[in-house]
């Protein structure tokens, strides 16, 4: 059974005063029961901050075994084979629901294994040396891993979120990720995650190969024959899931090349904003900061100016901005936090809804419309500043007042900032949006506008700039026969739990697929 509460964030955390709560509730004898957390959130919309506590209890004292929703099955040579293309969340999740379905993923992976990123990534922070190979976007476990875990999604149709928390926690993540309403694991706990799914692909007889990039895919008569990696090997191939994440942008000239049907999409672009967490918590907790009881403070911001949206994107509480270039000549910001949050800065991306057709060079035929929009304002910026991987930077009320800024309190970007007005280096109208929405979001969050808090240039890779349609049966390419557009790169998620679904259902669907050719 469950029962819900309303407690201070004292309360919550105090197990004898659940207890006896629970007991008046069910009127239950305080000893005779057990109970477990179902669902925590907080509630600091007013200055007595509350959580919204939801427990499963379990009268006869005995709480059931964690079950993972997970059951694969052995595959050998012998099975029916599905290559997957990315080893990110929906790579990864299409493998592990491969070894269910019987079915014998063989995954590529263009990037480094788990590990080996580290020493690119260092590379990167402290040389400002970019391998387009291995970076934060490229490598095993795709973006997230190196840029937060963050689980939070919004996309309940798309498919069953629970199981894919479910897996997380079967693979080593904390139960708390399926209670709490925002659940994180944190870069430094996601990849021995990461690992553990690869090991158990391979123990179950799937195969996974990195540093091993598709450069080509063999199609006749509109049907997939066989791919070709790294240039030189190829291998016959009848059902291929290309997760190749929202930054491969080789796969979509390749795809453009092969006469693979895509499109430009709808995108977003701005800036990531650094705040201190204290800023941030007196705002949100009402003058009160995190502390024992209370977590680093987030928040979530949207606006609309000009009939289009300016919201913000991946929040990190006690977090990092992170270099995110995937090739030479562009910068990229992102942020992460760890497991703990605890780190004195908070940020978020702040970012501009763009829509393909108010874009220079638009027409209905061109297809690459948004990446190559998008890869010009990151070359732009990455001269601005220098052209190595320190970002053009500007304090927040200088931005919005179009003031170059003179000095800067510490950034947590590691590479370095450099001051640059960055109205003169964004889109004008994309610089326009910013400024009235960052005027509105003051109007939300009192102190907000601020110049203690750092703009840092471009927040751009919030989401695939091309998608790669499917049909909704059968998720196959609309004109490629064993082709499984997947993920974020094909514009079918947003996040590594929406990934993750949708790699389990392009899977089921490349199953459906051998069964109706049996």
């Amino acid at each position: 059974m469950q029962v819900q509460f309303q407690f201070s964030p004292e309360e919550a955390r105090d197990e004898q005063f659940i207890r006896s709560a629970i007991s008046r509730e069910l009127k239950l004898p305080i000893d005779s029961f057990a109970y477990k957390w179902h669902k925590r959130s907080i509630d600091a919309r007013k200055r007595d901050i509350k959580i919204n506590a939801s427990f499963e209890v379990f009268p006869d004292g005995v709480i059931p075994p964690f079950e993972p929703e997970f059951n694969p099955q052995k595959v050998t040579e012998d099975s029916k084979t599905v290559h997957i293309i990315g080893a990110g969340p929906a790579g990864l999740y299409a493998g592990l629901r491969a070894l269910e379905l019987g079915l014998k993923p063989i995954v590529f992976e263009r990037g480094k294994d788990v590990r080996s990123r580290r020493r690119d990534l260092a590379k990167l922070n402290k040389e400002h040396i970019v391998n387009p190979e291995s970076n934060y976007c490229f490598g095993e476990g795709g973006a997230g891993t190196y840029s937060d875990g963050k689980l939070y999604t919004r996309s309940k149709k798309r498919g069953d979120v629970m199981r894919a928390l479910k897996w997380f926690v079967h693979f080593g993540a904390r139960e708390d990720i399926i209670v709490d309403a925002h659940p994180h694991i944190g870069t430094n706990k996601l990849p021995q995650i990461i690992v553990s799914m690869r090991d158990c692909i391979r123990e179950y007889g799937g195969e996974v190969h990195f540093e091993s990039k598709l450069t080509d895919i063999s199609i006749t008569n509109g049907e997939v024959e066989a791919i070709t990696i790294n240039g030189d090997q190829t291998i016959p191939c009848k059902a291929l899931v290309l997760a190749t994440g929202h930054s491969a942008r080789d796969i979509f000239y390749l795809l453009k090349e092969k006469q693979v049907a895509i499109q430009a999409k709808a995108f977003a672009l701005g800036v990531r904003v650094e705040h201190t967490q204290q800023i941030i918590d007196e705002i949100q907790y009402h003058g009160r900061h995190n502390d024992w009881f209370l977590p680093p403070a987030s928040y979530a911001l949207v606006t609309q100016v000009a009939d289009q949206g300016v919201y913000s994107f991946c929040m990190c509480p006690g977090g990092i901005i992170a270099p995110c270039a995937t090739e030479n000549g562009e910068v990229v910001t992102n942020g992460w936090s760890p497991s703990k949050r605890n780190n004195p800065t908070a940020n978020s991306g702040i970012v501009v809804s763009v829509e393909p057709t108010e874009l220079p060079g638009y027409s209905p035929e061109n297809s690459l419309v948004s990446l190559e929009f998008q890869q010009k304002v990151e070359q732009d910026c990455w001269r601005a500043a220098g052209s190595t991987q320190a970002v053009p930077a500007q304090r927040l009320k200088d931005f919005v007042e179009g003031k170059k800024s003179k000095d800067f309190p510490r950034t947590s970007y590691q590479p370095g900032i450099v001051s640059v007005d960055l109205n003169t280096v964004l889109p004008d109208f994309i610089a326009k949006r910013l400024r009235q929405a960052f005027k509105d979001f003051d109007r939300k969050m009192r102190g907000f506008l601020t110049n203690d808090a750092v703009l840092h240039a471009p927040e751009s890779r919030t989401s695939s700039p091309v998608s790669v349609p499917r049909d909704s049966e059968t998720c196959m390419s609309v004109n490629t026969k064993g082709l499984f557009p997947c993920g974020e790169g094909a514009g079918y998620a947003g996040g590594i739990i929406s990934a993750a679904i949708d790699g389990m259902k392009c899977v089921d669907a490349v199953k459906a697929y051998y069964d109706l050719n049996a």
